[in-house]
């Protein structure tokens, strides 16, 4: 019963958002020509690397704050209301200010590198 709700709701969502649609917005999109695809490898390698490179929250972040800060920070914790860090904007707000007790260099690089993003 649940999921049929569910499915309701995304239809009606999805319909809303169609219905403020122009006719130009349905309609297919131009055909490229051969020499739009033309690539500068310079900003292929950029994107590649700024893929490469993202930090991302669940994965890399939070792990090393369960480890830290589990008894505190985490649900159940008495600090959990006030700074919830299984959340990633506590995160970018707190920012740096998370060093006091991670004291790993490379902890603290790749926290820098989550919060650069």
């Amino acid at each position: 019963m649940r999921g049929n709700l569910i499915v309701i709701v995304l239809l009606l969502v999805a319909a809303s958002q169609m219905s403020g649609m122009r006719k130009a917005d349905l309609a297919p999109a131009k055909t490229a020509a051969p020499s739009d695809y033309r690539v500068d490898p310079g900003s292929a390698n950029e994107a590649r690397e700024t893929t490469a490179n993202r930090v991302d929250f669940a994965t890399q972040v939070k792990p090393i704050l369960v480890s830290r800060c589990e008894g505190c920070h985490f649900p159940g914790g008495k600090m959990y209301q006030r700074l919830p860090f299984d959340r990633a904007e506590t995160i970018k707000t707190l920012g740096e200010k998370l060093f006091t007790r991670l004291k790993d260099e490379n902890d603290r690089r790749l926290i820098r590198d989550f919060l650069a993003q």
